[in-house]
C-alpha cells in the first residue's frame, strides 16, 4: 500500500498479466495441429475456445467483487494460477488423448483465470492515474491485444521444435511465471494519492479537479440508468467488432475479390488497429472525454456501414473495415475510465465485471447474426444495413448519456457553490 511504489512499474505489471491471458487469442495456431495429430474433429477443437470466451465475460462478472474483496494481488494470483494450469493441463490432455480433459483445462481453466486476470489490474491502475485515466488502462489492455501477436509465432514455432503437449507446458509456466511477477508488485495507491505534478498543477489552479459524478457500490451502480445506457452501447460496439473480426475475410473476397492471401493480410493488419485503438482512443479520452469519444466511434461505424455496401474499392473497403475494428479494441480500453468518471473507483472492478457481460453476449450475438443474415440472404450486404440500424441506436444513447452527464455535473458545481 501506498504511494512509495512506481506508477509507471504498477502498470508495467498489468500489462505482464493482460499479456499473458491475452495469449488465449492465438488459438487458432492450435487448431489445424490439433486436428491434424490428435484426431480430434474441428468442433471438439473449436469447443474448448467458445467455453473459454463465453467464461471470460460471465466469470469478470461472478468474480468482480471477489476482486474488490481480495484486492488486485491475491485475484491476480488467482488468475495466474487458474490461467496457467488451464494451459499446461491443456498439454496434459492431448498426452493422454482426453478432449474432455481439454474443454475442462483450456476451456474452464483458463476461461475463469482469464476473467479474473482482466479486471485484477485495472481499478488499481486507474487509482494510480488519476491524471491519466484513459492513457493508464488503454496500456494494460493494449497489452491483452497484443498478447496473440506476440504468442502465435512462439506457439507455432515451439509446435514445430518440440510438440503440442510440450508446447503448451512451456507456454502455461510462462505465463504463470509472468503474471506471478505482475501479480508481485501491484498494490493500490493511498486513499486520494495524486502524483505530484498534478498536486502542483492543482494548487497553482493551472488545472482543476476533476470530480467523480458519484461513488457507487456496484450494486447500487447496476440501478442507475447511466449503467444501462453504457452495458447498451458496449454490447451494440462489442457485437459490430466481433461480428467484423469473425467474417472480415471471407467477406472481403466476396464483397470486393480480395484474394485470399491479401484478405489474411488484412486480419493481420487488423490486429493492430485493434490493439492501437486501444491506447490510440484511451489516451484521447483524457482530453476529449469518454461520452465523446464513444460518440465518434458512432459516427464513424455509421459511415462505415452506410458506404460498405456500395464499395467497390478493395482499399477503401480495407480501411473502413480496420477503422470499424480501432473502435471495437478502443470501446474496451475507454470503459474502465469511464466506469471512474461515472460511479467511482469504490468498486470499479466489480462494476467493470458487471459491464464485461457485453464481451461474452457480443460474443455470440455479432457472429450469430451475421452467419444467419449470410445465411438467409446468400450475401453480406445486408449484415452492413442490420448493424448501421444497431449502431445508430448506439449513437442516439451515448448524445443523451452525454447530455445527462453535463447536467449531473452542473447540478454538482451548484451544490458545491450552494
Amino acid at each position: 500500500m501506498g504511494g512509495s511504489k512506481n506508477r509507471w512499474f504498477i502498470a508495467l505489471s498489468a500489462i505482464a498479466i493482460h499479456l499473458s491471458i491475452g495469449g488465449a487469442y492465438a488459438y487458432s495456431v492450435y487448431k489445424k495441429p490439433l486436428v491434424e495429430s490428435a484426431g480430434w474433429s474441428l468442433t471438439d477443437v473449436t469447443v474448448a475456445f467458445t467455453i473459454m470466451m463465453a467464461l471470460a465475460g460471465s466469470s469478470a462478472a461472478i468474480f468482480g467483487k471477489f476482486v474488490e474483496r481480495n484486492g488486485p494481488r491475491k485475484s491476480a494470483i488467482v488468475a495466474a494460477v487458474l490461467f496457467g494450469l488451464g494451459q499446461a493441463g491443456s498439454g496434459l490432455s492431448v498426452a493422454m488423448d482426453s478432449v474432455v480433459m481439454f474443454w475442462l483445462t483450456y476451456g474452464l481453466l483458463s476461461g475463469l483465470g482469464l476473467g479474473i486476470g482482466y479486471i485484477s489490474p485495472v481499478s488499481t491502475l486507474v487509482k494510480w492515474f488519476p491524471d491519466r485515466r484513459g492513457l493508464a488502462t488503454g496500456m494494460a489492455v493494449l497489452g491483452f491485444g497484443s498478447g496473440a501477436l506476440i504468442t502465435a509465432p512462439v506457439a507455432a514455432a515451439l509446435m514445430e521444435a518440440v510438440n503440442i503437449p510440450m508446447t503448451f507446458y512451456i507456454l502455461g509456466a510462462s505465463y504463470f511465471l509472468l503474471m506471478i511477477l505482475g501479480a508481485s508488485y501491484i498494490a493500490p495507491p493511498k486513499e486520494g494519492w495524486m502524483p505530484d505534478n498534478m498536486k502542483k498543477d492543482i494548487a497553482t489552479g493551472k488545472k482543476e479537479l476533476k470530480e467523480d459524478l458519484a461513488q457507487l457500490t456496484a450494486k447500487e451502480a447496476v440501478r442507475t440508468k447511466h449503467f444501462w445506457m453504457l452495458w447498451t452501447m458496449m454490447l451494440i460496439n462489442t457485437s459490430a467488432g466481433i461480428m467484423m473480426i469473425s467474417v472480415a475475410s471471407p467477406m472481403a473476397q466476396e464483397v470486393v475479390g480480395l484474394s485470399a492471401a491479401a484478405a489474411a493480410a488484412m486480419v493481420g493488419i487488423m490486429g493492430i488497429f485493434n490493439g492501437g485503438g486501444r491506447l490510440g482512443w484511451a489516451a484521447a479520452s483524457d482530453y476529449i472525454g469518454r461520452p465523446t469519444v464513444f460518440m465518434i466511434f458512432f459516427i464513424i461505424q455509421i459511415a462505415a456501414f452506410f458506404l460498405l455496401p456500395s464499395v467497390t474499392n478493395a482499399l477503401l473497403f480495407q480501411v473502413l473495415i480496420l477503422l470499424v475494428v480501432s473502435c471495437y479494441g478502443g470501446g474496451f480500453s475507454n470503459l474502465p475510465a469511464f466506469i471512474g468518471d461515472l460511479f467511482g473507483t469504490k468498486q470499479l472492478g466489480a462494476i467493470h465485471g458487471y459491464l464485461l457481460t457485453t464481451w461474452s453476449l457480443g460474443g455470440v450475438f455479432g457472429p450469430m447474426l451475421v452467419t444467419q443474415i449470410k445465411e438467409s440472404t446468400g450475401s453480406y450486404i445486408p449484415v452492413f444495413y442490420v448493424f448501421n440500424g444497431l449502431i445508430l441506436f448506439a449513437f442516439f444513447i451515448s448524445i443523451l448519456l452525454r447530455a445527462d452527464i453535463k447536467k449531473a455535473k452542473r447540478k454538482l458545481q451548484q451544490q458545491g457553490v450552494a
